[in-house]
């Protein structure tokens, strides 16, 4: 009888210990448990899960690719090598919705179609190149007398209609970064001696800024200079879209503006 009664003290003795470890673990090594957990989930780099993004590439040639040889779609080949060595980043995967000869209000009817809607819904980051049609509209209906009033009527419509490509985008995705790639002059081969070309270039990229900078998640990429202050042939044949090499220096600009100040944001 006292055998029994031992055994069954023991056996209690080993249950409420392990109810005291249960109930001290519940309250205190638990948490010290989950402390340590969080902890080293805080203390790892962004790096160590790096991610796909979803970038939408929309407008005119120059997103489509006119002139690159390799008709992988312009700069978007480049811009996405570059995209891929960060560490952040394990995939930078495209979808290209250029279409040569758009100019703004044809890529505002563009951004009304349900499959452009669902992709800009799911970006991570959209990439717009527009405006070199608009400007390049005003040269070939006044041919025969090119004037500078000509490009300020038509830079009015230019700024309300990029205005509206802004708003259409947003109301389908508030949070993407918007990167809209500038204009270049590449009338200097045709029209030498219209020394205000460059003036309107300017200034329709001047007026881009503006816009860009009433989003508060825009940036906008200057290309001008490229094509002015170089020395290599940086044109296609047409004399008018860049050839492998232009398209690879405007890759270059983008990750220039998309390093200092969108992927860490992207990719947190």
């Amino acid at each position: 009888m006292l055998k029994k009664f031992t055994l069954l003290y023991v056996t209690l003795a080993m249950i409420l210990g392990s109810c005291s470890q249960f109930e001290s673990l519940q309250k205190g090594n638990f948490n010290k448990v989950k402390e340590t957990g969080m902890e080293l989930k805080e203390a790892l780099p962004t790096s160590f899960f790096p991610k796909d993004l979803h970038i939408v590439s929309a407008g005119d040639s120059l997103t489509q690719g006119v002139g690159d040889s390799t008709n992988m779609g312009g700069y978007i080949p480049y811009l996405a090598e570059q995209l891929e060595k960060e560490k952040t980043i394990k995939n930078a995967n495209f979808e290209n919705f250029g279409v040569r000869g758009n100019r703004t209000d044809q890529l505002l009817k563009r951004l009304k179609d349900k499959n452009v809607q669902s992709s800009i819904k799911e970006a991570d980051l959209i990439i717009l190149t527009i405006g070199g049609n608009d400007l390049m509209k005003v040269v070939k209906e006044n041919f025969s007398s090119l004037k500078l009033n000509h490009f300020k009527t038509e830079q009015k419509l230019f700024a309300e209609q990029l205005q509206k490509i802004f708003l259409s985008i947003r109301n389908q995705n508030q949070e993407a970064p918007i990167v809209l790639v500038g204009l270049y002059n590449p009338f200097y081969n045709w029209f030498a001696d219209v020394k205000e070309m460059n003036q309107i270039v300017d200034e329709w990229n001047f007026q881009s800024l503006s816009i860009v900078g009433q989003d508060g998640n825009a940036y906008f990429v200057d290309i001008h200079d490229i094509f002015l202050n170089n020395e290599e042939n940086l044109l296609y044949t047409d004399y008018f879209h860049p050839n492998d090499r232009g398209y690879q220096l405007i890759a270059d600009r983008i990750y220039e503006i998309l390093d200092k100040q969108v992927i860490d944001s992207m990719t947190d």
